[in-house]
């Protein structure tokens, strides 16, 4: 099915390029989302009249999407996860985690759909490059550093370390109690034959 393009789409084209897709894809996604109509002498000369505003609808969305990627490009997130000694996380971080911490660092309304993870979800503590797809072929890179999340018994509110009692001492002091209660209820019978 041949169809006129009302937005630059990927690998079919620019707008007003005239492309040949399958049918489905015309009736289930560009028509209904108003990216393409069908390629008559009627739609084409219809586009015609409005290829300015269409051209000018578009450059005004390439304008936002470039404003967007200004605001998270370069950036880099710090994602603190469980972790086991060896470096393998319990669990992983996907595209939703990368969105939000994305978002409450940069301020930014970026999408777990925009987030493209090439590789699969993060289960590795470690660096990893991504990108950020944020339309009309605008991309932002970005740095997220996955790194083990230190329990509340270590660090405090501010940063400074607490002393961890020691088990060892712990545990004998709860001994002694408990061999105190013991000794004051048993008899201690002595035979002396």
């Amino acid at each position: 099915m041949n169809v006129i393009l009302l937005e630059k789409i990927g690998r079919l084209g620019d707008i007003g390029d005239t492309a040949s897709v399958k049918a489905g894809y015309a009736r289930n996604f560009l028509f209904p989302h108003g990216k393409a109509i069908p390629a008559t002498k009627a739609n084409l000369a219809q586009f015609e009249e409005r290829k300015t505003d269409l051209l000018a609808a578009h450059n005004e969305k390439v304008a936002v999407s470039q404003a967007r990627a200004a605001k998270v490009n370069g950036a880099n997130l710090t994602i603190e996860v469980n972790a086991s000694d060896e470096g393998k996380l319990f669990g992983s971080v996907g595209t939703r985690e990368i969105a939000d911490a994305l978002n409450a660092q940069a301020g930014s309304d970026v999408s777990k759909s925009e987030v493209l993870m090439p590789h699969g979800v993060i289960r590795e503590l470690g660096v990893t490059e991504l990108t950020i797809d944020l339309g009309h072929d605008v991309v932002a890179q970005i740095t997220a550093n996955v790194v083990r999340l230190q329990s509340a018994a270590e660090v405090s509110a501010d940063g400074s370390i607490i002393e961890e009692l020691d088990q060892s001492e712990y545990g004998a002091a709860e001994e002694s109690s408990e061999g105190s209660d013991n000794d004051s209820s048993e008899e201690v019978v002595h035979d002396d034959t």
